[in-house]
């Protein structure tokens, strides 16, 4: 990741800098407060009210960590936080209603490092912030999902099998020369890269699309979907070495460590 600059805020840190921390949370008293116990923690923080704002600022400010509301009016957190991790390498921690069960799941499921459940306190945000930004990989690593940092810009790519797909630029090369994915077929090849060797409901991917998880039609869409992105990664669509059904449960992408 590109934190070679990362400051453990308020945990001995030596570089000197500090770690740029974004609140985006609808409740201004709440994301006052919580800006306010960061900056006094030793971060650079920084709090906006909706994701419109977060997206316009993100295109001025490269942060650390983001500390995302899931249900915001407007671009909900999910959406958000799948975003920022597309533009850039960040810690993502949502922030959910108690109770709001699926929210968490979908949330982890698309790459949240940690939750929380509302109400919290300062003390477990804070921990929660320090904790994530520990488990970061330094600059250059090789990310758990297969996804590298190249060069340059720290471009996003990932590779499997013979495949190399250039995440920034939306470009699946095989060993036959370049790729023609659809919008949509890149979106679900994107989210199964950024998750690999792990399953993921129907309901967290529709999700992820945007689509609503308990209608039938959708359902049959994401099906569909995944059936196109197999003709064309997989040698035997039939019998698929990548992208594998998980029976009752929903579909895992199979990437081999190191890619």
């Amino acid at each position: 990741m590109f934190i070679t600059h990362l400051l453990n805020a308020g945990s001995g840190g030596e570089t000197g800098l500090r770690a740029r921390i974004a609140v985006v949370e609808d409740e201004p008293d709440l994301r006052d407060a919580v800006v306010e116990y960061l900056q006094a923690s030793g971060f650079d923080a920084t709090g906006v009210a909706d994701a419109a704002a977060m997206r316009r600022l993100s295109a001025e400010t490269r942060f650390d960590a983001a500390i995302l509301d899931i249900a915001m009016p407007g671009e909900d957190g999910l959406s958000l936080g799948r975003w920022l991790r597309a533009q850039s390498p960040m810690g993502l921690i949502y922030a959910t209603a108690a109770g709001a069960s699926i929210d968490r799941i979908v949330g982890l499921e698309l790459g949240a490092d940690d939750y929380l459940v509302k109400p919290y306190e300062l003390r477990e945000l804070l921990a929660r912030v320090r904790s994530v930004l520990r488990r970061m990989p330094p600059a250059e690593a090789v990310l758990p999902s297969g996804l590298s940092r190249g060069e340059p810009k720290s471009r996003r790519v990932a590779r499997f099998g013979g495949f190399h797909v250039d995440l920034d630029g939306r470009i699946l090369s095989g060993p036959g020369g370049e790729v023609d994915l659809s919008k949509s077929e890149f979106d679900l090849l994107e989210l199964f890269l950024e998750r690999p060797n792990r399953v993921l409901s129907r309901a967290s991917l529709a999700a992820a699309l945007g689509h609503d998880d308990d209608a039938d039609e959708h359902s049959r869409a994401l099906d569909l979907r995944v059936m196109r992105l197999r003709r064309k990664i997989e040698a035997d669509p039939a019998h698929p070495v990548f992208l594998r059904t998980a029976r009752g449960e929903g579909y895992v992408f199979v990437l081999a460590e190191g890619g």
